[in-house]
């Protein structure tokens, strides 16, 4: 899945801010159930933890990824994959794979920008044909109006000043020193490969109307 927008009157920094503010995050995903930031990795990288609700009557899926993101003229790029880490899959939950999911931001004007978001995720299970129709029909231009729903929401004036009042002095993904994260060397991580984990069958489950 890949797509890819285009948002006046919003500066590429904004979006940056957003897409790492947790707690702006939390208030805008509405399917989110956890979501948090558990080490730092390097001055770019840390492990995080994101629990999810899935459409009806499938079992909610979790996942625990290494990020890393990179600052650049004009453009900011984040991207994670599923690693190992000290937290087990739970029962009530299906533990995901992202193979690679991200986020390229850059600009497109002297006050607009442009989202591009590649998601490759192994949801770890066999899913009914109308889980696949639902995503390339909803789930796709859900996506991608996600970007301006959030940034919408205020006018963009009012939206400017108010995330980078809440955000002036606190961004640990532009200053490191900010992280007040635990610290783990990379070397004690893994790649968590897909095979290693339960796949369920959810292949006969009907749509609730």
């Amino acid at each position: 899945l890949q797509c890819c927008i285009d948002i006046p009157d919003v500066l590429v920094k904004m979006v940056r801010d957003m897409l790492h503010d947790i707690e702006y995050r939390r208030e805008q995903d509405a399917n989110v159930i956890n979501r948090h930031d558990a080490i730092q990795v390097a001055a770019n990288a840390d492990v995080g933890y994101y629990a999810w609700q899935c459409l009806k009557p499938l079992k909610n899926r979790d996942v625990v990824t290494l990020q890393s993101w990179q600052v650049g003229n004009g453009y900011h790029t984040i991207i994670n994959f599923s690693i190992k880490h000290n937290n087990p899959p739970r029962k009530d939950l299906v533990r995901a794979v992202s193979l690679l999911t991200g986020c390229l931001v850059h600009s497109a004007g002297p006050n607009s920008c442009s989202p591009i978001y590649p998601a490759q995720v192994d949801p770890k299970g066999s899913l009914p044909k109308w889980v696949v129709n639902k995503a390339s029909q909803y789930l796709a231009p859900q996506l991608s109006g996600a970007f301006p729903r959030c940034l919408c929401q205020v006018p963009p004036r009012k939206f400017h000043f108010t995330l980078l009042k809440q955000l002036a002095n606190m961004k640990p993904w532009l200053y490191p020193e900010q992280n007040k994260l635990p610290l783990l060397a990379l070397l004690e991580l893994a790649v968590q490969p897909a095979a290693s984990l339960e796949n369920i069958d959810e292949s006969s489950l009907s749509e609730l109307k």
